[in-house]
């Protein structure tokens, strides 16, 4: 099977995911968690990303990324080695950490940036301890699950609160706003007024959680790569004119019929 097609574009934001190899975990304990979060930052400033925001889980992260130049893969390379090394050198261990490359969505931001930020920040309560994993969303969704009690949404929202290992405590202020982080963006996104726009996120985050939100998100995904409509997609073919083997993807994603 074909790799999905690699989109670097200046100023464009991306979904970028990479998970363990085999599965196992690439942070076990928070001194392996500190250590990312600084390579991160140092990321930020090396290769001038923006980050607008993270989540690290225990074998998989997920970064909304938007690089000021077409540098996403060196970025995102340089990131992954340092870390890998280091973890290796401190848990003396060898081979692999990840598992292949990193997964990168570019994402129409104004359409899909709320979203999905709300998508990465929910993550630490998508799971069977709190009935949001894969096989309880598909049972509520199919009406067969069960209801769940007030103090099962109450637990969901204070985990998603405590969770130390994300952007979203910076969002909606329960610690400052680093300066390697860009909330802005997102916050711009959100109906209100400026100073109402942390409390109006927080309330569309958790009622994600209330509601047991799920990965909708990326049923919009085109060829494994896009996020964004078909007005996007033809943008984004202007954008990258003169480049053969980026406008091939790119038509391909186009032509393909759809199901109606």
């Amino acid at each position: 099977m074909a790799r999905p097609l690699r989109i670097n574009l200046a100023g464009a934001w991306y979904h970028v995911t990479a998970r363990g190899n085999e599965r196992k975990d690439i942070f076990r304990d928070p001194a392996d968690r500190e250590q990312f979060v600084r390579r991160m930052s140092e990321m930020v400033e090396r290769f001038r990303v923006g980050l607008h925001g993270y989540v690290l889980m225990g074998n998989h992260y997920h970064l909304l990324v938007e690089p000021e130049e077409e540098n996403l893969s060196r970025a995102m390379q340089w990131l992954n080695l340092s870390y890998s090394q280091w973890f290796n050198r401190r848990h003396q261990r060898s081979g692999h950490l990840l598992q292949g490359r990193f997964q990168s969505v570019l994402v129409d931001w104004q359409q899909w940036g709320l979203e999905l930020s709300r998508y990465v920040h929910l993550n630490p309560v998508r799971t069977g301890r709190h009935l949001l994993d894969k096989r309880s969303r598909k049972r509520n969704q199919s009406g067969v699950g069960r209801g769940v009690s007030a103090e099962v949404v109450r637990a969901r929202v204070e985990s998603l609160r405590a969770y130390r290992w994300s952007s979203y405590r910076a969002y909606i202020g329960l610690e400052p706003v680093p300066e390697w982080l860009q909330c802005e963006g997102v916050l711009g996104l959100v109906k209100g007024r400026r100073g109402e726009q942390c409390r109006q996120y927080q309330d569309y985050v958790e009622g994600g959680v209330r509601e047991g939100v799920g990965g909708s998100v990326w049923a919009h995904l085109k060829g494994q790569t896009v996020l964004g409509d078909e007005k996007f997609v033809k943008k984004l073919q202007s954008a990258l004119e003169g480049d053969e083997r980026e406008q091939a993807g790119l038509k391909r994603l186009r032509r393909r019929p759809r199901w109606e």
